[in-house]
């Protein structure tokens, strides 16, 4: 359980590291509940973030698998597009839940992003992502996403076959929460409105104008 806790309503920042310490993406978040351990937090569609480009401005998914994980990657400044998203993100899981709500404002679906978590700093979370991820449908079935890209990151450096095999180890419990129906996939929150009073969460200010030149349209993926 951490000293640090935020209330509802305060903006955290939620920083993806890559293995060599560097930062991907940086997505703001507006804070639910947390208590200390568990955050619950929102990040609505068209929300300002931090996205990551290839250096030869290519997105990751113009690439071919094989270089995705090879090219070097730049910050870009981008929007977090298409789904509205709740996320549950605990301390001690190689995972974090996101409830994902269309345009409409109606859920749709479970994402879970597999992450190596790295703990708490003064301004929010810091994790690594995992690659491989697991998609939990309304009905409970699962299946794994991104198997193909995880096992190329390993080939290419980016995971360890110890750290994809925890990460697995982590989505088969995510399973099987998703076939029993138990929490959080027996129904929680997927009614959630957000506080028609709240503005979108912001990134730290300066941050977007530092990078503007390199702006563009990226996708609600989970971070790379």
């Amino acid at each position: 359980m951490s000293d640090r806790r935020w209330r509802p309503g305060e903006t955290v920042i939620e920083r993806f590291h890559r293995p060599d310490g560097s930062i991907g993406q940086v997505h703001p978040l507006r804070v639910l509940e947390d208590d200390g351990r568990v955050l619950l937090a929102w990040i609505p569609a068209g929300t300002a973030i931090v996205g990551s480009r290839l250096a030869d401005g290519r997105h990751l998914a113009d690439a071919p698998l094989d270089q995705r994980f090879r090219i070097p990657r730049v910050p870009v400044a981008d929007f977090w597009h298409r789904t509205s998203t709740l996320r549950r993100i605990a301390d001690d899981e190689w995972s974090s839940v996101w409830w994902f709500f269309d345009a409409t404002g109606q859920f749709t679906n479970w994402y879970v992003n597999l992450e190596v978590p790295l703990g708490r700093t003064p301004a929010g979370v810091d994790r690594i992502d995992g690659v491989l991820d697991v998609v939990v449908e309304r009905d409970g079935t699962w299946r794994w996403d991104d198997e193909d890209e995880a096992e190329v990151a390993i080939d290419a450096g980016r995971l360890t076959r110890a750290q994809l095999d925890r990460l697995r180890a982590e989505g088969e419990r995510i399973g099987a929460l998703a076939e029993r129906g138990t929490y959080p996939f027996d129904g929680t929150d997927t009614d959630f409105r957000p506080d028609p009073g709240w503005p979108a969460p912001e990134l730290p200010a300066g941050l977007l104008a530092e990078l503007s030149p390199r702006s563009g349209g990226g996708s609600a993926r989970a971070p790379r």
